[in-house]
Parts: structure tokens; sequence; C-alpha cells
């Protein structure tokens, strides 16, 4: 442990912050992140401060002189008693020790001068309350009051105090504990899991922005499926998604019943994982069956059916995207693209894989046919393992179809040769219905194949179409 704890303070940085804490007569603590992450052998460049002595604003005064002796420029927010600069690769920010009490309704803390084990006390879990002294006198040691390196050696999330006052006085807690065991793949022990069903309509004084930074890291952790689980084994994900909550459960009429759709939304979620770490690809394996309980309905011969689900689960993102706090823009419609298409490569692949087909894919999906592709395959999660390998080498037979169609066609993000102004002027129209019939019957020509994606080809059938309509083409003096 001591050469660990060398090797974490080895930074003369740490050394310079207390010297400067001795000449001002004040105790400076490494804290929280830096140091679970020191154990943890994970990379952080992040460094928390806290400085006993010298009352909320000491963090401050700290922070002012370390700016100076390093040229650093040091961000003061005096109302929430911090401090932060960058010095180096490390983002710094300093606090005073700290006493918290809270009022039943706000998770902000009215806020006292501290002592050390006070500062400690008001940390969320006992894995982010260990601190390293930097001080002449104490440089180096582990403050470990609460048994924080015991916990992460037994991989388990606890709270220092009594579980029930964390997360009423900060709700948001429930959410970090499941988002800190998901992505250190620890256990939340049982005392503290319990207290989060217990306080879980806590959570509603909490804003979805803050619920979003928290579910964003869990998305991005090495299996997200953990943090979706706990959210439902915790109570708290009917209250915070509840279109996830509805996808739970299996309907069984007449002996047949349809898959948990819950569990192989989860299931896709881990299979997309490896493969990319594309958050919106993520979320879009997160929300590709999102329409499947509006859509669920029984037939006495096909069974259980969700048809449309594709097209009504796209019509829910931006709703979903909005309650989320997600970013209502581009990403949106990534991901509300995918939703609706995911469809499309699995009938591909049940089907004869022919030419236009495979055109019209790859006009829709655009330059998000390879990522399509990779949500297809991870939506493959069935039991059967000849089912799963016949349908990923149908995928990959796709996927050479693709290949070989862009090289030939060009169709990718393809616009057809002739726009409706070269058919408004040719035949001296005003923006109307005839112009979107030719422009369509050429857009279609090209992809069934019947003309090359080419100005000529394009051009001559346009001719032939405007005839249908019985238009011919304007004089040259009258255009």
């Amino acid at each position: 442990m001591e050469a660990t704890i060398r090797k974490a303070l080895g930074d003369p940085l740490f050394r310079r912050i207390g010297a400067i804490a001795d000449r001002r007569g004040v105790q400076a603590y490494a804290i929280g992140g830096y140091v679970r992450d020191t154990f943890l052998l994970r990379p952080c460049t992040d460094i928390d401060i806290v400085v006993v002595g010298g009352g909320t604003g000491g963090g401050i005064a700290v922070a002012e002189e370390l700016g100076r002796e390093v040229r650093s420029r040091v961000n003061v927010f005096r109302n929430f008693g911090t401090a932060m600069l960058r010095v180096g690769e490390w983002e710094v920010e300093f606090v005073g020790a700290r006493r918290e009490s809270y009022r039943a309704d706000s998770r902000k803390p009215i806020v006292e001068d501290g002592t050390m084990e006070d500062d400690q006390r008001r940390r969320d879990f006992t894995i982010n309350a260990m601190a390293f002294g930097l001080n002449g006198d104490n440089f180096g040691e582990l403050v470990d009051p609460f048994g924080g390196m015991e916990d992460m050696e037994a991989q388990l999330i606890r709270t220092p105090l009594d579980p029930d006052t964390t997360f009423s006085d900060d709700p948001l807690r429930m959410v970090r504990a499941i988002r800190f065991a998901t992505q250190l793949d620890f256990r939340i022990e049982p005392e503290t899991f319990a207290a989060i069903r217990r306080n879980r309509e806590r959570i509603g004084i909490i804003s979805r922005e803050r619920i979003a930074t928290e579910v964003e890291k869990i998305m991005r952790s090495p299996r997200p499926s953990k943090g979706w689980r706990l959210f439902d084994e915790s109570g708290l994900l009917e209250l915070i998604f509840p279109q996830l909550a509805r996808l739970k459960g299996v309907e069984t009429v007449r002996g047949r019943g349809h898959k948990d759709n819950f569990l192989h939304t989860l299931k896709v979620l881990d299979n997309i994982v490896p493969r990319t770490d594309h958050l919106w690809l993520r979320w879009a394996a997160l929300l590709h069956d999102i329409g499947k309980p509006r859509t669920k309905a029984w037939d006495d011969r096909a069974g259980w059916t969700f048809h449309g689900h594709e097209v009504v689960g796209s019509k829910m993102i931006p709703a979903i995207f909005r309650e989320q706090k997600l970013p209502m823009d581009e990403r949106m419609k990534y991901v509300q693209k995918l939703v609706f298409l995911h469809l499309r490569p699995i009938i591909l692949s049940e089907d004869e894989v022919t030419d236009s087909a495979v055109r019209r894919l790859l006009f829709e999906a655009g330059d998000d046919i390879d990522e399509l592709m990779t949500l297809c395959e991870a939506d493959i999660t069935s039991g059967n393992d000849a089912k799963v390998r016949r349908y990923l080498a149908n995928f990959a037979l796709v996927r050479r179809k693709l290949k070989e169609i862009e090289e030939k066609d060009h169709i990718r993000n393809f616009q057809p040769p002739i726009t409706g102004e070269i058919i408004m002027e040719t035949y001296g129209l005003p923006p109307c219905r005839a112009v979107g019939v030719i422009k369509e019957g050429i857009k279609n020509a090209i992809l069934d194949g019947e003309i090359p994606n080419e100005y000529e080809a394009a051009y001559a059938l346009m001719e032939r179409l405007a005839a249908a309509e019985g238009l011919a083409p304007c004089r040259r003096d009258e255009q």
C-alpha cells in the first residue's frame, strides 16, 4: 500500500500544496475519487483537496496561493466555498472542510465549518471518503475512518452513515450508488440497497439533468445492463424511465408467451458494447424495441405480434429524449432513424437479398448503414445457437451485398441526378404534384435498378414520365 500511495503522490504538486497548507497553519488532504482510483488502478486527473482550518474559505485561500506560485488562473466560486485551477495535466478543486444538514424538500445542504471527520462523514460512499494527508507531518498517510479500503477489497458500495439518512438527504446518491456499482462492477451492500428501495420516491426532488449525467456514465460503462437491472430491482426504473419499465414481463395466451422485452433489450445493449463505444448507438440499442408495449397484440394464427413497433418506437424518441434531458439535435435524430430502420436488415436477411432491396436500405440508412448493421447483429439474442449462426451468416451476406452495390451504384446518400428545379425549368412548372410524381419515379427507377444512376438515363425517364402526365417541354423563348 505504501508504494501505491508514494506513486500516487509522486508529482511535486502534492508537496507544494502541503507546503502552502503548512505555511498557512491549515491541514490539506487529497480526498475522494483520486484516492479511490489510486487503489483501483484507474486513471484519474481530477484531484479534490479539502482544507481543514481557515473557515469555509480556507480552501479558496490555499488555491489562490497555489495559483500565484504556478501562474495559473483560479476560478473561485465563493457561494460554494470552492476554487478550481489547472496545473499541468491536473484539474484541482479546493474546498474547506464542512458539515452539512438538509431540509426534507431539498437536496441543497445547509453548510457550516467542520472537521476532517465531518467532511468525510458527508461523503456519499465509504470508497469516496478516503483521504491522503498532504502536510509535512502526515504526508501520504491514509485517513479512512469508515472502512473504505475494506469495502473496496470486498467490491462493495456502502454509505458511511445510516443509508436512509444519506439517501433521504440527497436522493441523487441512490442513482450514484447504481452508477458506481455498474462502472466498477461492485455490489451494493444489502442494507444500502434496501434503503434505496425505501427512499426511491425521494428521487422526485432531483432534476432530470442531474440524473441524466449519471445515466450517461452508466451507458458508457463496460456492462450498462447492470445499471438498468439495479434501477429495476430498486424500484427506481418506473420512476425515472417508465417507458423502459413497460417492456417488462411476459404475457401468455393458450400456452404461448412472448419473450420478456426488457431482458431482451438489456441483452442487445450488452451485445453491442464490445463492438462500439458510440454512446448514441448504445442508446439506439436500449430503445430499439421501445414501441413494443403499444403494439403488442394476440393473433390466433400468428400468436403474439408487435406489428409496426419500429414506426411507433421511432415516433416516441423525441418525447423520451425531451423527458430524459437528452440532446434534441442530430443525436436524437440518429437514434430515431436507427430505431425506425432496425428491422429492415433483419427482414432482408430472411428473404432473398435482391439488389433493389439493398439499394433502398443504402438510400435510407446513408452513412449510418454500418452502425445499423451492428445494431441488427446485436439484436440476435436467441438461445438457439444454430439460429444465431444462420442469422449472422445471412447478415454477412447482406454486408457483402451492401459493399458491392455501393461500389457499383454509389447509392449511399445519393441525390437523383434530375432535381425538382430541372423538372420545373424544363416544363415551366411551379412546385406541384406532377413534379413530385416525376422525381419519385426517377428515384424508384434508380433504386430498383431499372436505370443507372446517371444524368442521361434519368433525363430520358423524366421525358417519358412527363409525357404520361401530359406535359410538354417549354420552348427556349418560354424558359
